[in-house]
């Protein structure tokens, strides 16, 4: 190793050092807490930390997409939360969970979203606890106090409501006759049903900024107040609707990344694919005459001025070709023998095929056609 080697290593290696050195003395490692994007049912159910509360409380709790009485047995002392439009249940269910309030159960149902509406009537369940809908009208919340804490308003979106002369006298409301009712508790049998205008308080996915709304103090107050007719006495039955983006609405917003080269792509392929348009070129002439009229024209032509004998030669070459691919002994031989066995083959005098194998006399029309087509039967019969 000679001295500019080893020169040369020992600046490498000082270079290394010095970096080194100096990324420590320049850098801190810091812990850095990033939030990940809610998977799983986390994601899907916007009752999901209310679930944990409750369970975490020592409640019993299940959580479902839909009812299904059929295979969800309601006891007597449940409680059911249903977070869906009542718009979308079935006639069946909705008797199903008048039946359920009837025997002692609490059932907790919002009114429908801002939108139009037509009639009450459209909503058997709402309809036979004597529930109609209050005009609709711009935002217009409703004040909270809770002990200890700020005031706070709620049901600024929510859909109001009336009772009609044949509901039953509520046990608690919130509201007014002329305002329209945010709250009423119905009693229906040995049960109750709560009617609420909104449920938002209760989610966990109604947004970003509203991702832990649960966790306020006058929600959580509010929430409690609503389950306690039978809390902790039966299971507590959170009913949602998994509220989840269209899987092209999904492929457009985050998989831009493939499909836009992609898309990139195929427009150059149809682009380079695609027919020119140039001027107009006239129409190619077309043939006057078929190929077999050519053919016809040519032979014609061809004895009329004497070269018959030149067609016979060609059919009569055919029809010997033929024959030694079919029959090679017949066509070794050559004048009696030949005519006499063609003559037992083809049942024919021994006559007919010596004068079909000998070329006719010039002008001799009607020798000429009976030749010919004597070789064209016995080429066709091989």
């Amino acid at each position: 190793m000679n001295l500019r080697t080893v020169l040369a290593t020992v600046l490498v290696v000082l270079l290394l050092v010095g970096a080194g050195v100096w990324f420590w003395r320049s850098y801190e490692r810091v812990e850095e807490t990033i939030e990940l994007p809610r998977s799983g049912e986390a994601a899907s159910n916007p009752l999901y930390v209310l679930k944990l509360a409750l369970i975490k409380d020592g409640a019993k709790v299940k959580t479902r997409q839909r009812l299904l009485p059929d295979e969800h047995v309601l006891g007597a002392r449940d409680t059911v939360l249903l977070l869906r439009d009542p718009r979308s249940l079935s006639p069946s269910d909705s008797q199903a969970l008048l039946r359920f309030v009837g025997a002692g159960g609490h059932l907790i149902v919002r009114t429908p979203p801002p939108g139009e509406l037509s009639a009450s009537s459209e909503i058997p369940l709402l309809g036979a606890l004597g529930v109609k809908f209050f005009p609709q009208r711009p935002v217009e919340c409703v004040a909270m106090y809770v002990e200890k804490q700020d005031s706070h308003v709620e049901f600024c979106q929510g859909r109001r409501f009336l009772l009609m002369e044949r509901a039953a006298t509520p046990l608690h409301a919130w509201g007014a006759y002329e305002t329209g009712y945010v709250f009423a508790r119905l009693p229906q049998g040995r049960g109750s049903v709560d009617v609420i205008a909104d449920l938002d308080f209760a989610v966990n996915a109604a947004g970003d900024e509203h991702a832990e709304a649960i966790n306020d103090v006058p929600h959580l107050a509010l929430v409690r107040q609503l389950l306690a007719p039978n809390y902790r006495a039966g299971t507590i039955h959170l009913i949602y609707a998994a509220d989840m983006p269209s899987l092209w609405k999904l492929l457009f917003l985050r998989s831009w990344m493939a499909w836009a080269p992609l898309l990139l792509a195929l427009l150059l392929w149809l682009w380079l694919r695609m027919q020119r348009f140039g001027p107009l070129l006239p129409a190619p002439a077309s043939e006057r005459r078929s190929l077999l009229e050519h053919i016809v024209a040519s032979g014609e032509h061809a004895y009329r001025y004497g070269y018959g004998h030149l067609l016979h030669a060609a059919v009569r070459q055919a029809f010997l070709l033929r024959l030694r691919r079919r029959d090679p002994h017949a066509a070794a031989l050559e004048g009696e023998p030949q005519a006499a066995l063609l003559a037992e083959r083809f049942k024919l005098a021994p006559a007919d095929i010596r004068d079909a194998l000998a070329t006719p006399l010039a002008r001799d029309h009607a020798a000429f056609r009976s030749r010919i087509a004597t070789l064209i039967r016995l080429r066709n019969s091989l």
